[in-house]
């Protein structure tokens, strides 16, 4: 029979989970934050760094020190301890052929009309990235001098750009494949070669990663618990290639006051770690200290699971979240999402715009001003106030 959780208890454990429990500036290694594990996306104005110093990272005169960047899940970028891109590269690749195929969507369809394995194209592409980054490649110019090696069925029209040459995702995710990393905050993204870095280039698949990097295994640890269909989604895995993947000390647990998802007219079952849910339990009854206030950006990690109806159980306030274009950042407090924010500048001076979905008390207004401040700080600019939406 699966043991019962509530709400609650899954908010709590992923607040901790995330790092959002942490005070600011008390955590001084990132080994200590597990989302490193799963990667954190840079992705906005202050991406991964804030993400990192929301849940307390200190960071140094080099922020990027000891961290590293790479377009890996979904194509996108994500920052990651550095002395882990090895074991990074081979948790990120694909689970199957069939996984590699879903990766890289419509990038497949030429490739099987052609009799070509989408792996043995990325294997292709990873090569011929290698070769040509020799020193540091703003990405036009690799995509330039890769294309020029490329069969018909590995390229594309690009209406934007007017012009023919790879596919997105594959040329993203055979970069770190190819021993390459991202260089931070660099528009066009600068690609460089990572030192001391031998590139697998699909030598070994997902299915070897060392546990703690699997993807399978951090999502439950970050966003647990969760179904095969969420870590699917999150990862762009075929469902049954995560199932073959799931980890065999996974418990089946039940939260009582939250919907369930249906799988053929059938609730699908959710799972967490034996570890984690052992914890949870242990943690039962005792205090907690008062909730800090964040104001994470829009796509935090806390915010990227799949599992939307459990973090913010009403349908309008989900769908002022998570908005298609110009999605705003979230106001949360012990993990709960009071609202949202946005920045917004004057000069060199940054207000912040805070629209809660309920009457927030003078404590919690009181934690988003610290918020922001702590905000500007992170920006190097003055703060000129928070504006009450």
């Amino acid at each position: 029979m699966a043991q019962e959780l509530t709400r609650r208890d899954v908010v709590a454990f992923r607040t901790r989970a995330h790092g959002l429990d942490a005070a600011p500036g008390s955590v001084h290694d990132p080994d200590e934050l597990r989302v490193l594990d799963l990667g954190v996306q840079d992705t906005g104005s202050d991406g991964a760094l804030w993400a990192l110093v929301v849940r307390g990272l200190a960071l140094g005169a080099d922020p990027w020190d000891g961290l590293a960047l790479a377009w890996t899940l979904r194509g996108a970028p994500h920052a990651y301890r550095r002395r882990d891109l090895a074991a990074v590269a081979v948790a990120t690749a694909p689970l199957s052929p069939d996984d590699a195929a879903k990766r890289v969507f419509d990038a497949a369809k030429p490739l099987r009309e052609a009799g070509v394995p989408v792996l043995d194209s990325l294997r292709e592409i990873a090569a011929l990235e290698r070769e040509i980054v020799a020193e540091p490649t703003v990405k036009g110019d690799l995509s330039t001098r890769l294309t020029a090696h490329l069969r018909p069925e590995q390229l594309r029209w690009c209406a934007p750009c007017q012009a023919t040459h790879s596919w997105e995702l594959p040329f993203r995710l055979a970069a770190l494949q190819a021993g390459l990393e991202l260089e931070p905050g660099t528009s066009p993204p600068v690609l460089r070669r990572v030192p001391g870095l031998e590139p697998p280039g699909y030598a070994r698949a997902g299915t070897d990663a060392e546990p703690r990097f699997d993807v399978v295994r951090a999502y439950l640890r970050v966003f647990g618990p969760a179904t095969v269909r969420e870590v699917a989604a999150y990862v762009d895995a075929p469902a049954r290639d995560v199932q073959a993947r799931w980890p065999g000390d996974a418990v089946e647990v039940e939260v009582v006051d939250v919907e369930p998802t249906l799988l053929r007219g059938r609730p699908e079952p959710r799972y967490l770690l034996a570890d984690d849910l052992a914890d949870l339990a242990g943690r039962a009854g005792t205090d907690t200290p008062a909730p800090a206030v964040h104001l994470l950006g829009p796509f935090d990690p806390y915010l990227q699971l799949r599992d939307r109806a459990t973090l913010v159980p009403d349908p309008a306030t989900r769908k002022d979240l998570w908005r298609t274009l110009g999605r705003p950042g979230a106001v949360v407090a012990g993990g709960e999402v009071l609202g949202t924010w946005r920045p917004r500048t004057s000069g060199r001076r940054l207000s912040v715009q805070v629209t809660s979905w309920a009457p927030l008390d003078p404590a919690a207004w009181d934690g988003v001003e610290a918020a922001a401040a702590r905000l500007a700080a992170f920006r190097g600019v003055p703060l000129a106030g928070v504006e009450r939406g």
